[in-house]
């Protein structure tokens, strides 16, 4: 065993400290100059639209999300412990100048999330009544390569459905035990109940359940979070120069008592920035491959929002409330601050609302880890659908596997386990990032494909050509007007 989890150690740090690191920043970069610096001009459009969506209630179609419910569930599954544990860990190790590259693992991430989208709009199918798409199926239909679509799926199955749900539990257990002195065995039995109940109502209740507990979840902690701020606005700016003095010259933070040099700063902060967000991980598309729009672009530009609402505002209110609480000690060694990297946080929040700070931490761990769990299954669930062509009996098995992990997760020492789902995370990115290269051109096509139809006032892609066999798209060309949906599906 110990051998066995020393290879485990040996494959994750190839992994994260090379091969994706330099993998997903590097195809960030590629499609950020490929789409043209899209984040500086769709973001805001697309958040606009949004809300205005939101409010009109426009109706879905049956067997699919509406735009909201998708990007709910896909920030269920961006936004969980590692936006605050990973988080505090990514700044006692790397320093406060890990924020800034957090920062700019985001900003390229945006490109990188909006290729997935669109590339799972277009590549999506639709089994037993219900659209299911994601990186398997564009990666079998796209790059013509079933066995690396094969692959990904049975990683994705591995890494969110069974080792991440146990992992996700095993922190709730924990979180709510330590905080309110509850058993474990009851908060297992409320915790599998609820995943449950929700798991069972397929689609549409996990799409409910998302777009419900997510704007109140990240709500309640972003407004913690200001609070510790503004109760702290004194150290705000010095926190503020840290960060940036940081990124570039960590030792000159504490008279170099922390120990970190530029290096450990961006390699600790490009990697909780893409950990937190999922950026080209594989794992987000599949949510934003059900959304029911009249433009995969449009649905690519509400994908840009998760990475916002993610690293941009949660993970940098967990950086604001550590640096400006006084929780991060620059007194401390990086090695001594890593240590104790998951109460830093805790005492952030405990230096305004005293006692209640731990409390109101578990309250926020707790839904940020139960919405991941539910997230990630309809994730695995997607590609399930993918290995065994979406038999009902099969998709069953599966809940009932996941509820079993679920529980398992909050007995054992996750630690170990953790490193597993490192391991299966890290492997589906790296076909995900093949196809999002290889597919790039699509990408880029299929965006200016939705400009033309805003020149000409009728965005349209059709869906339903998209949708008939190869042999009946070649017997029936549709007649519309050049870029209206036909740049990509001709």
């Amino acid at each position: 065993m110990d051998m066995f989890e020393r290879s485990v150690d040996f494959l994750n740090t190839i992994l994260w400290d090379y091969l994706l690191i330099f993998g997903l920043i590097g195809v960030g970069i590629f499609m950020t100059i490929r789409l043209k610096f899209l984040q500086f001009t769709r973001v805001f459009p697309a958040l606009k639209k949004m809300v205005v969506d939101i409010v009109k209630k426009k109706p879905v179609e049956e067997g699919k999300m509406s735009p909201f419910q998708a990007l709910s569930t896909a920030v269920a599954a961006q936004v969980g412990t590692g936006n605050i544990v990973g988080v505090a860990t990514a700044i006692a190790a790397g320093g406060p100048g890990a924020a800034f590259w957090m920062i700019v693992s985001a900003f390229f991430g945006m490109a990188t999330i909006f290729s997935e989208s669109v590339l799972s709009q277009k590549y999506r199918e639709t089994k037993d009544g219900e659209v299911t798409g994601g990186p398997a199926y564009y990666i079998k239909n796209g790059l013509k390569s079933k066995n690396l679509a094969m692959f990904f799926a049975v990683t994705c199955i591995i890494s969110l459905g069974i080792v991440g749900v146990m992992v996700q539990s095993n922190s709730v257990a924990g979180s709510v035990s330590s905080a309110f002195g509850v058993p474990v065995v009851a908060t297992t039995a409320v915790l599998a109940v609820t995943v449950a109940f929700v798991l069972m109502g397929g689609m549409e209740r996990i799409a409910s359940f998302s777009e419900k507990v997510i704007p109140v979840m990240a709500g309640l902690y972003i407004a913690g979070s200001a609070a510790i701020v503004v109760m702290n606005i004194g150290n705000l700016i010095p926190a503020i120069e840290s960060i940036f003095l940081g990124a570039f010259s960590p030792e000159a933070i504490g008279g170099g008592v922390l120990g970190v040099t530029v290096q450990q700063t961006i390699r600790f902060g490009l990697a909780r920035g893409l950990f937190s967000n999922e950026a080209g991980m594989g794992s987000t598309p599949h949510s934003h491959a059900v959304a029911d729009v009249p433009h995969p672009a449009e649905q690519g530009f509400t994908a840009m929002i998760g990475v916002l609402i993610s690293t941009f505002i949660i993970c940098l209110s967990t950086v604001m409330v550590n640096m400006t609480s006084g929780s991060y000690d620059v007194g401390m060694s990086a090695a001594e601050m890593t240590k104790n990297a998951t109460v830093m946080t805790q005492n952030g929040f405990a230096t305004g609302f005293g006692s209640f700070g731990g409390m109101f931490l578990s309250i926020c761990l707790s839904f940020f880890s139960l919405t991941t769990i539910v997230g990630w299954y309809f994730f695995a669930e997607s590609n399930v659908k993918f290995v065994f062509n979406s038999k009902a009996k099969t998709l069953n098995t599966f809940k009932a596997l996941a509820l079993t992990a679920l529980v398992i997760g909050t007995m054992i020492d996750a630690t170990f386990v953790w490193k597993l789902a490192d391991l299966f995370m890290g492997l589906m990115a790296i076909p995900n990032i093949i196809a999002v290269f290889m597919l790039s051109r699509e990408t880029r096509a299929i965006l200016d494909d939705y400009d033309n139809c805003v020149k000409e006032g009728n965005v349209h892609w059709d869906y339903e050509y998209q949708d008939l066999a190869e042999e009946e798209q070649t017997s029936r060309k549709p007649v519309l007007r050049k870029g209206i949906g036909t740049t990509m599906i001709k």
